[in-house]
């Protein structure tokens, strides 16, 4: 049997560490949530790889280094309500969890949102983080303003909607771009005014849409 803990300490040191990953909450975070709880059975093996894996429905769980930079590019402190947009299997909620006061993570794939609420109860990580049905391109006005959005599927531009429920000051990292050629972006909103740079390159499915509902 896998020493999933062992393998949770090599891919923070290896992966992370290694990379350039200074912030010491994100690596706390990463080296706690156990990883291989967000992977269906069958990859559970892949689980603390060096690349997304598969979870059903077309989506991916992001590779550790990128959920790593996405999160460490947020700074966040802890007191912040977060809107993720892209749940998956819920890890990447997990993680911001972690960090902040409050997650809203919303999934567009109906069957992703239980998985994902499910995956958050047996790691020990749902008291503040809620999983939503809901078109993620569009966000969830219902509680914004959210001061700091985590991304994770690309967009051909930076929706609208998205910025509009970023608070002032906020920040947001979000793909860009079409196809496999995308840039990881990180929006800075402050007194008005929006600023942006790119984090790094990246590869993330395209941001869907389609859930009509919300369900919570």
């Amino acid at each position: 049997m896998a020493d999933f803990a062992e393998l949770r300490r090599r891919m923070v040191e290896r992966q992370l560490r290694s990379r350039g990953i200074r912030d010491q909450r994100v690596l706390a975070a990463m080296a706690e949530i156990p990883r291989e709880l967000f992977v269906p059975d069958d990859q559970r093996a892949r689980a603390y790889e060096d690349e997304p894996v598969p979870i059903g429905f077309g989506q991916t769980i992001s590779q550790p280094y990128m959920v790593a930079l996405m999160a460490q590019a947020l700074e966040l402190r802890g007191s912040e309500r977060v809107l993720e947009v892209g749940a998956g299997s819920g890890y990447h909620a997990a993680v911001l969890g972690a960090l902040a006061r409050e997650v809203i993570a919303l999934e567009v794939v109906p069957e992703l949102v239980l998985r994902a609420q499910q995956n958050l109860e047996k790691a020990g990580r749902g008291q503040n983080v809620r999983v939503i049905w809901a078109d993620g391109s569009q966000g969830y006005p219902e509680l914004s303003p959210y001061d700091a959005i985590s991304v994770a599927a690309a967009a051909p531009e930076i929706p609208a909607a998205l910025l509009a429920q970023l608070a002032d000051p906020g920040r947001m990292v979000i793909p860009v771009g079409s196809g496999w050629d995308q840039e990881l972006r990180l929006v800075c909103k402050r007194e008005g005014r929006i600023t942006q740079r790119i984090v790094t390159f990246c590869r993330f499915v395209p941001l869907r849409s389609g859930g009509g509902l919300t369900q919570q």
